[in-house]
């Protein structure tokens, strides 16, 4: 009799900008996924009018190497009425990968290091309340705490004396996933 065999399980994740049409796809479905259908906050779809200026950011999934599935995502853009200040939104990692902590905190590291190498003097997001600690330890500091589609959040603003500049997002970084002791 044979055992099951486990399913295959990405040592290591690309996180860059979403260049590739796949790419962008994938980004758009899993915000459906994980704001419409999941969370519930939108209905049918969450784009808005940021998106036609914001540039999305992807974490891919690799197989043998190679780039494999979208399985994490944000957004960035800068304001168009305050040079400089950039913004970050719809944060977002796929359910079955969300225990790989490495993967919030890199999309987090190239949303904002890539809007610094680009001019940021300050960046913002909205964070719903259950990650603010998560941002806490990256470096960020909470200015409010607000209500944002009809759900708790924290207006925060990132360190960036901790995310140096990031020439090259395109192509961005790799993160290891860690094998348990």
């Amino acid at each position: 009799m044979f055992e099951p065999v486990p399913a295959y399980r990405s040592s290591h994740f690309r996180i860059k900008f979403a260049t590739a049409p796949w790419e962008r796809d994938g980004t758009a479905a899993l915000r459906r996924q994980v704001f419409c259908i999941e969370q519930g906050i939108f209905e049918g779809d969450d784009r808005d009018a940021i998106d036609a200026a914001a540039v999305p950011i992807c974490a891919l999934s690799t197989l043998g190497g190679a780039p494999d599935a979208v399985v994490g995502t944000v957004r960035i853009h800068e304001t168009t009425d305050n040079p400089g200040e950039w913004w970050g939104s719809r944060l977002a990692v796929a359910r079955d990968h969300r225990r790989i902590g490495a993967l919030g905190a890199g999309l987090i590291h190239v949303a904002v290091a890539s809007a610094h190498a680009r001019g940021c003097t300050r960046f913002l997001a909205h964070v719903q309340s259950a990650n603010a600690i998560l941002f806490q330890a990256l470096h960020w500091t909470s200015l409010a705490e607000i209500e944002l589609h009809g759900r708790p959040h924290h207006l925060m603003q990132a360190d960036l004396a901790h995310y140096p500049a990031m020439a090259d997002p395109e192509h961005g970084l790799v993160t290891l996933l860690k094998q348990a002791a």
